[in-house]
Order: C-alpha cells, then sequence, then structure tokens
C-alpha cells in the first residue's frame, strides 16, 4: 500500500490500488513515525538536567516539521505523478497540531494550556480526512 493518498480511481486501472476511505485518508495524513520519533527526543529532553529544555524542544520541533515535510514528500513520490503538495503540506501541520497537543516546547509558553491542545487535536482529527487533495 503507497502512503499517497488515493481518491480516484479509473476503470482501467489496476483493481489492487482502491480509492482511500475517511480512515485511509486520516492514517496516511498523520505522519506517524515522525510523531513517534518525536514522542521519543521530548521524552530524552525532559529528562535531561542542566540544559537548556524549551530551547532544545523548539529546536527539535522545527527540525520534526521539517522532517515531516521531507518524509511525507519522499514516501508519496511516485513516477509520473506530480507531487502530492497537498499532503506534505496538511502531514507537516499534522506533526505540529501533535506537538501542540503533546505539549512539547508549548509547555514553555504563558498562555498555553493542555486543553486547547486536546481540542486542536479532536477537532483536527475530525476535519482533515475530508480533504480530498487534488494531486491524487
Amino acid at each position: 500500500m503507497t502512503r499517497r493518498i488515493i481518491t480516484t480511481q479509473l476503470q482501467a486501472t489496476d483493481s489492487a490500488q482502491t480509492v482511500d476511505t475517511y480512515t485511509d485518508k486520516l492514517i496516511k495524513f498523520i505522519p506517524a513515525d515522525v510523531v513517534a520519533a518525536w514522542t521519543a527526543v521530548s521524552g530524552l529532553i525532559a529528562g535531561a538536567t542542566n540544559e537548556p529544555r524549551g530551547t532544545l524542544l523548539w529546536i527539535s520541533f522545527l527540525v520534526g516539521l521539517a522532517v515531516s515535510a521531507l518524509w511525507t514528500w519522499r514516501q508519496t513520490s511516485l513516477p509520473g505523478q506530480p507531487p502530492a503538495l497537498t499532503q506534505t503540506a496538511i502531514s507537516t501541520l499534522a506533526f505540529g497540531v501533535w506537538v501542540f497537543a503533546l505539549g512539547g516546547p508549548f509547555n514553555f509558553q504563558a498562555w498555553y494550556s493542555p486543553l486547547y491542545g486536546s481540542l486542536l487535536l479532536i477537532a483536527f482529527t475530525l476535519i482533515v480526512p475530508l480533504i480530498n487533495p487534488p494531486e491524487s
């Protein structure tokens, strides 16, 4: 199964590839591998002593955004197909939403509340699979 979202299928194409359902799109939009890496990195940073944890979390977050975009771009690239720009953008945003929900560097901001992250994650998770990337 490809990581690229499929929203249309021509009758003459390979029947092994089917149009992605709501659940399929949800799974493909969330860069679970990058979110898992973030969870490990943030856990390591949280356990560090005498280190600038806030700064390290912000740097790791920015690196995670870049990795999420590049990784999604790479995994959705197919020969003869246009780049999956919409899926790459949404997956990168999904990483940001997950980090926001988990706290990470946002925990160091006075305005941040875990409630905001949880509500955003719920709304994002319910809405984003309704998007059909035009490149697919």
